[in-house]
């Protein structure tokens, strides 16, 4: 697999998907897929509010459900959004000019969005798109991307009942196709000063299976799991959860 980070002009509020991808269109090709960084999405969408505003009152607009702060020792809050454990509900100070940059309102649909672009001007059947994020990890140091949404691909291979190399059929393996390609383009594109928003996935392997249709709202249902059920439950369903609007 090769993973090409794509430099781009400064992305200021309010630009086009226009002068985003233009920098892309010239490396996007037949089973390939392009990541784009949740953020410069949350600025084409204008999801851009002062640092003066109150984080409180972001947190609980913003998020399903969270733990304030107060219970960590880093003053962060501990959010659920998109079904995703994240800090802070993935608002962000970094590269956003003095303000604060929230996650876009709908990362599924800009990424069906995008990609309809991308083959719109270019005439690609076999193309996928994710929106990258990066975040921590429990008992871990250091971030590492995510997905937040994709298109034009399959986001699970499910290997359950398939045999190991001893025969012995797996019982729970699923391989996240979408957050291990997200881990490897955030990883190239970086969380500073790169002006790298976006990469591109070439050489990829036969098991990336690309479609033309968007994924059903039971495959993307199948991405996440209750908490009840759960491999963390314990921990996830018994914390002081502060239940709020947001998503």
């Amino acid at each position: 697999m090769r993973v090409e980070p794509i430099r781009t002009p400064l992305i200021e509020a309010n630009p086009s998907f226009d002068k985003l991808l233009a920098a892309a269109m010239e490396s996007c090709s037949e089973k390939s897929v392009l990541a784009v960084t949740s953020k410069v999405v949350a600025i084409i969408e204008g999801r851009i509010v002062s640092s003066e505003t109150s984080m409180d009152e972001l947190i609980a607009r913003e998020s399903s459900a969270y733990i304030p702060a107060e219970k960590n020792a880093y003053g962060v809050f501990l959010c659920i959004k998109f079904n995703r454990l994240i800090p802070n509900a993935g608002i962000d100070q970094s590269n956003a000019n003095g303000n604060l940059v929230l996650l876009p309102s709908n990362p599924q649909e800009q990424a069906h969005a995008i990609r309809q672009y991308v083959i719109g001007k270019i005439g690609l059947t076999d193309f996928g798109v994710i929106i990258t994020d990066s975040t921590t990890a429990p008992l871990r140091t250091g971030v590492t991307g995510i997905c937040l949404a994709h298109a034009g691909f399959n986001a699970l291979r499910d290997l359950v009942g398939q045999p190991d190399l001893y025969g012995r059929p797996l019982r729970f393996t699923k391989i996240n196709i979408a957050d291990a390609l997200a881990a490897a383009a955030v990883l190239v594109m970086g969380e500073s000063n790169e002006r790298t928003p976006l990469a591109i996935m070439t050489e990829l392997p036969d098991f990336v299976e690309f479609r033309a249709d968007a994924p059903t709202d039971q495959e993307l249902q199948d991405l996440t799991i209750d908490p009840k059920r759960d491999l963390y439950g314990q921990l996830i369903q018994y914390g002081p959860w502060v239940h709020s609007q947001g998503r």
